[in-house]
């Protein structure tokens, strides 16, 4: 018997693609506008948190699993915002250094707010004090940022983040 034969008795139905309907491929970077309306937003809003990711995600150029995962260690270890950052890849294995620019004075006022000491991860997850920020959490916090402003969420991501302080210099 046939089973490519769509008019046979045991032939399955077609499932629908995982990706009808999405924009598959590269996203574009965040513009120099969309990255001053961003952190007004998040500024204005006294999000210190989400201010201190978004700037940390701009500045770092670092993948989303890597970012949600770093360490109080890994940009204050004494208390302050280093000047400069080195943090090792998950993919790649290769060390990434990284300058701070307006990164500092927004870690700053988040780690005297949030209370996070050297030893602990620098953004707490929802499952409790020990447990950094997924990165479907960080996704989901990017695309609440590129909305806010106007944005499509469906055409920039995390990855987006990623790219954007490159274009920007």
């Amino acid at each position: 018997m046939n089973d490519s034969n769509p008019s046979s008795p045991i032939a399955r139905p077609r499932r629908q693609a995982w990706n009808k309907g999405k924009l598959a491929g590269p996203k574009p970077p965040l513009r120099p506008g969309h990255v001053w309306s961003i952190r007004a937003r998040l500024q204005l809003q006294r999000h210190a948190r989400d201010l201190a990711l978004f700037n940390l995600a701009i500045d770092s150029k670092l993948r989303g699993c890597d970012l949600a995962a770093l360490g109080v260690d890994d940009v204050a270890p004494n208390g302050y915002a280093v000047d400069r950052a080195t943090v090792r890849q998950r993919k790649t294995g290769r060390s990434v250094r990284f300058e701070l620019t307006l990164t500092r004075q927004a870690l700053d006022d988040y780690l005297r707010a949030s209370g996070r000491k050297p030893g602990q991860y620098l953004f707490q997850g929802r499952h409790g004090p020990d447990q950094h920020l997924t990165t479907r959490q960080y996704a989901r916090l990017v695309g609440k940022w590129i909305s806010s402003i106007g944005l499509d969420p469906l055409k920039y991501a995390t990855h987006s983040m990623r790219r954007t302080k490159a274009t920007l210099i």
